[in-house]
């Protein structure tokens, strides 16, 4: 819809992960626009005992800004940043900028010079639709 491929859009989203009964830790996971976080893979990164989508409430006062317009970028030191690398697999990122009706695109060197993120595999990637017919052989 804004021109750019789904694999250079940056979901950002803010988890809740448990760690035992008594530590709560945020995670600002951020993967592709093709791909979806993989709860098990925060959950055994983080060393967890329970992950789940952090309260709209948190995850805006975290984030500062509200759900759906979330940057790539935490200013809390509540919040960790962990993207996964195939996300730096484009030349360019696009995400929304902090409003649902913008967007931003930051070259990816000066993503990761500037947000310094934790580099790991937190992707779930989609395999094609069913029904979908592949092409590409000719």
């Amino acid at each position: 819809m804004r021109g750019n491929a789904l694999s250079q859009a940056a979901k950002c989203i803010v988890l809740m992960v448990k760690i035992g009964k008594k530590v709560t830790k945020y995670v600002l996971a951020v993967v592709p626009g093709d791909a979806r976080v993989d709860l098990n893979a925060v959950k055994a990164l983080m060393n967890g005992t329970y992950v789940s989508f952090a309260s709209p409430d948190t995850a805006e006062r975290l984030a500062g800004s509200v759900a759906g317009t979330v940057l790539p970028f935490s200013f809390d030191p509540a919040l960790e940043l962990v993207v996964d690398p195939l996300l730096l697999a484009n030349d360019e990122l696009y995400f929304n900028a902090a409003r649902l009706d913008r967007s931003m695109v930051l070259k990816t060197s000066d993503y990761t010079a500037l947000a310094k993120p934790r580099l790991e595999r937190i992707a779930e990637v989609r395999g094609p639709s069913p029904g979908l017919v592949d092409d590409s052989r000719g």
